[in-house]
């Protein structure tokens, strides 16, 4: 037993850097050029020329950066919030069709570790990105107008996040239950958890899905991020938000995704009640590629569901 000791111990070192270096490696997403930017956009839309490049701090002091396209004075905001692996270039055109239909002015934040040349090279599945959407939200509510006199984003706000983004999304919403301006919530093919999300990316990117291993793997991670890796369930999350209007994306190019999609409808208050359509042809995970009318299709949901929750609430309130 003494001279296997050793050993052991040397194969437990061995397996917990193993696992240490796969988390490393995921934190740290796969990127690219943007397949198009606000210089080239032009081309299809003329409010491409009005989209400017900003940046703003984060809560815990690191930099964040976003595109802006400024709508109407006191019109609503909405943050567009990708998915992992992904970038803002993935969500242009559909910012700038929102943003045509309802003035409202739209912002497209890189989340952590993503985007071209990222700034912050680590994501953290969720749970500072949820940080940095509150971060995103305080940012467009010190914008003013060009004349610099009065608050240029009104009162309401609305999130519409793919994935990773959905739920940084919602965990961004809970955080600020308290402050009902977040209205309106888009959620295409939510994870259950930071736990379900982090299995997924580790099948994609290593290779595997051993179940015993993965519980190794979530230890992992938490010793990774040292206390900056939570897992709060998408369901618990969505429980502190009633009253808001919601609606739920899925279909089956998001595997998995779509039931745990599916699921999150059954947690929300249901006043007023939860849209939900996850057989959809295209998801935000091929809505970008899309072509003709299933692209189309797909963004005017979107487009009309904001359009009708800021439309309705601002009724509501008069």
């Amino acid at each position: 037993m003494k001279a296997l000791l050793p050993v052991a111990l040397l194969l437990v070192l061995g397996v917990g850097a193993g696992l240490l270096f796969i988390v490393h490696t995921i934190a740290r997403p796969v990127t690219h050029p943007y397949i198009v930017t606000p210089e080239t956009f032009p081309a299809y839309s003329a409010r491409g020329l009005r989209v400017s490049n900003e940046r703003w701090k984060n809560g815990d002091g690191t930099e964040a950066r976003g595109w802006l396209l400024r709508g109407a004075q006191g019109a609503p905001a909405v943050v567009l919030l990708h998915r992992y692996g992904a970038d803002r270039s993935w969500l242009l055109n559909l910012g700038i069709k929102i943003n045509e239909a309802t003035n409202c002015t739209i912002l497209w934040p890189d989340l952590r570790g993503h985007g071209e040349n990222p700034i912050s090279v680590h994501t953290s599945f969720g749970t500072r990105e949820a940080a940095d959407v509150a971060a995103a939200v305080s940012f467009l509510r010190n914008l003013k107008t060009a004349q610099g006199q009065r608050p240029l984003v009104g009162e309401r706000f609305g999130f519409y996040g793919v994935e990773l983004g959905a739920y940084a999304a919602l965990a961004a919403a809970a955080r600020q239950a308290g402050n009902d301006q977040v209205r309106a919530l888009v959620l295409d093919s939510i994870p259950a958890s930071p736990d379900d999300l982090l299995r997924n990316v580790t099948r994609e990117r290593v290779g595997f899905d051993n179940p015993l291993l993965y519980q190794f793997m979530r230890a992992a991670a938490r010793v990774y991020f040292l206390g900056g890796y939570e897992n709060a369930a998408s369901c618990d999350l969505a429980a502190q938000l009633p009253g808001r209007r919601v609606l739920l994306l899925s279909g089956q190019d998001a595997g998995e995704l779509r039931e745990s999609t599916r699921s999150l409808a059954q947690c929300f208050s249901s006043a007023p009640p939860v849209g939900l359509q996850v057989d959809l042809p295209v998801t935000g995970f091929t809505a970008s590629s899309a072509t003709g009318e299933q692209g189309e299709t797909y963004d005017r949901l979107v487009i009309e569901f904001f359009s009708q929750a800021f439309r309705e609430d601002s009724g509501s309130q008069r």
